[in-house]
């Protein structure tokens, strides 16, 4: 398909279930910018651009976090698409947590894009921006 959001949300679910170091992801300014916010919250430890040797396509090489040193648990539980491209979901600032019911009681993040770029849902309520609402974590 061509969705590369929720392509890269289930190669990074699937590693990291699977206990994996790192994992591959195809390359886009949005795939960009969203592992840019995963990084800042603190669910991946870093990630870097891979050119590939005779092609002209890029990877982002994603280097993953686990809780615990001996036993490796996912730093996440739910990594989850929201608004997809068959049907966008759009929101003000004040109703994120009505959109998402897990928000309500202060667990998770959402990652929305906004006309600033894409932040965390706790960075555009500081900012006051509202947006398309990408994913949940």
């Amino acid at each position: 398909t061509n969705d590369l959001v929720s392509d890269m949300l289930t190669r990074i679910r699937n590693a990291s279930l699977a206990r994996h170091s790192f994992t591959r992801i195809s390359y886009s300014k949005l795939n960009l910018a969203i592992l840019k916010v995963l990084e800042s919250e603190g669910y991946i430890k870093e990630f870097y651009i891979e050119n590939a040797d005779n092609t002209s396509k890029k990877t982002i090489k994603t280097l993953l976090k686990y809780k615990g040193w001996w036993i490796k648990k996912p730093f996440f539980s739910t990594l989850q698409r929201i608004s997809k491209p068959g049907k966008r979901i759009f929101c003000g600032y004040k109703c994120f947590d009505k959109e998402i019911n897990v928000l309500k009681y202060q667990q998770g993040t959402a990652i929305i894009s906004t006309a600033s770029g894409v932040m965390s849902h706790l960075k555009a309520i500081k900012l006051k921006k509202g947006g398309e609402i990408l994913c949940y974590i």
